[in-house]
């Protein structure tokens, strides 16, 4: 399985910016699909996650400026990201989770937001 990012950019604190990750397989079959970031220096963090059964989690810093969506028919997730702040700069990656422990993650794409 594929995941492949795109959307990323550059973008002025306070701006919005919308990230999609597009799946190579139908994603019906994956339990959950999500978006991390990684920002320099720092470990990887959950952002946001929505389960098969649309159970959706966020990252308390991002709660009320981010919106994730996910799209059946495009084997699509996407990432909406409003009042963005510099603290959001990272990459951000896309993943998807699968039966029997299978993990597939994108490559990722940059988001930076400037002050």
């Amino acid at each position: 399985v594929q995941l492949v990012e795109s959307g990323g950019g550059l973008v002025q604190a306070g701006g919005s910016l919308s990230l999609s990750c597009t799946a190579s397989a139908n994603i019906y079959g994956f339990n959950a699909m999500g978006w991390y970031r990684q920002a320099p220096g720092k470990q990887r963090e959950l952002v946001a996650s929505i389960s098969s059964g649309d159970i959706i989690n966020y990252a308390v810093s991002v709660k009320g400026r981010f919106t994730i969506s996910r799209d059946y028919a495009r084997n699509t997730v996407s990432l909406q990201m409003n009042s963005l702040k510099p603290e959001d700069t990272a990459v951000y990656y896309c993943n998807a989770q699968g039966g029997l422990g299978s993990d597939f993650w994108g490559k990722g794409t940059l988001v930076t937001v400037s002050s």
